[in-house]
């Protein structure tokens, strides 16, 4: 497992009705590692829950990294108890960063789209472009400017002329916005997944090449639908252990129940920290984590959500 970095709250402020900002800094006072724009953090949080948040200030910063975190409505433990449990001046661990969202490099033109708070991968990806004099222009979607996190901030920045804001009747047109855009371009989008799946949809129906779309989307996205849950063996490959998966309980959890170490984070199949090797079998994809290619290569799955369409797998895990 990874060395967890100590870091202390120096600030927790309102960005929103239920959007907070809480600004981290080395224990010790000393500089962060380093993070590229896309980046995210996994925050060790009371009770023993990891949860993923991105960060959004300017990966030129080493001292600090800023996080926005959304009250989930239907929150299981993580964003509540950020809300009502952290406070500045608490030390708390955090993963070193980690992308999974990254700008495409030598792209000619980015197009950056955000929705509700999938706008903190994405503010750091305009603040890197910005630095760097890339060109590039912003979409930033929301269901009213109350939500819009990060807005003043924004509007202040030097690069707000290349930002545009769609609320209420200036609601955002994705096909409209990506036929307009010419060969070469890169589209990064985060937030909801009706968002995502409007955008990918429509690049693709346009023509898009698959490597010019990129997107990430947030837990609290709902897996693909899947049939009924039935029992099923794991075996390890490299003990011989064989441990039963039952109907009622994930991979993971039968994992971590025998005394198998796996990291997990999201349990929602999104971030991608479970990820594990398959030897053989056939998995039950679940997850949001995987491209269609990678989930039928059927070579790793999500054990926090995923299952097997056969009557074992055989992980590469002791």
């Amino acid at each position: 497992m990874n060395e967890l970095l100590t870091v202390r709250i120096a600030a927790k402020e309102s960005a929103t009705r239920d959007i907070c900002a809480l600004t981290l800094v080395a224990a010790d006072g000393g500089a962060l590692p380093d993070f590229s724009a896309g980046a995210h953090l996994d925050v060790h949080l009371p009770g023993g829950l990891v949860r993923q948040y991105s960060i959004s200030n300017d990966p030129a910063e080493t001292h600090r990294y800023v996080l926005g975190v959304l009250l989930d409505a239907k929150s299981r433990g993580g964003s509540r108890a950020v809300h009502e449990q952290l406070a500045p001046g608490q030390v708390l661990q955090v993963s070193a960063p980690k992308n999974h969202f990254p700008l495409a490099a030598h792209a000619g033109r980015s197009l950056l789209i955000a929705g509700g708070i999938g706008i903190t991968p994405i503010l750091a990806m305009a603040r890197q472009l910005a630095r760097d004099g890339s060109d590039f222009e912003l979409h930033y979607a929301a269901s009213s400017v109350e939500r819009m996190a990060f807005r003043a901030e924004i509007e202040a920045s030097t690069w707000a002329h290349a930002v545009y804001f769609h609320v209420g009747d200036t609601r955002l047109d994705v096909e409209r916005l990506l036929a307009a855009q010419y060969a070469g371009v890169h589209v990064h989008v985060c937030g909801p997944k009706r968002l995502i799946d409007a955008v990918t949809d429509a690049a693709k129906r346009q023509g898009w090449p698959n490597e010019q779309i990129h997107h990430e989307f947030f837990a609290g996205a709902e897996p693909p639908a899947a049939g009924e849950n039935r029992a099923f063996e794991i075996e390890l490959a490299r003990s011989g252990r064989v441990i039963p998966v039952l109907a009622d309980q994930t991979a993971a959890e039968a994992l971590i129940a025998a005394g198998v170490p796996l990291l997990t984070s999201c349990e929602q199949g999104v971030c991608g920290t479970c990820l594990t090797r398959v030897l053989a079998g056939a998995p039950e994809h679940r997850d949001l984590y995987l491209t269609p290619e990678e989930q039928a290569a059927n070579d790793q799955f999500t054990p926090c959500c995923s299952r097997s369409c056969s009557e074992r797998l055989v992980l590469d895990l002791a």
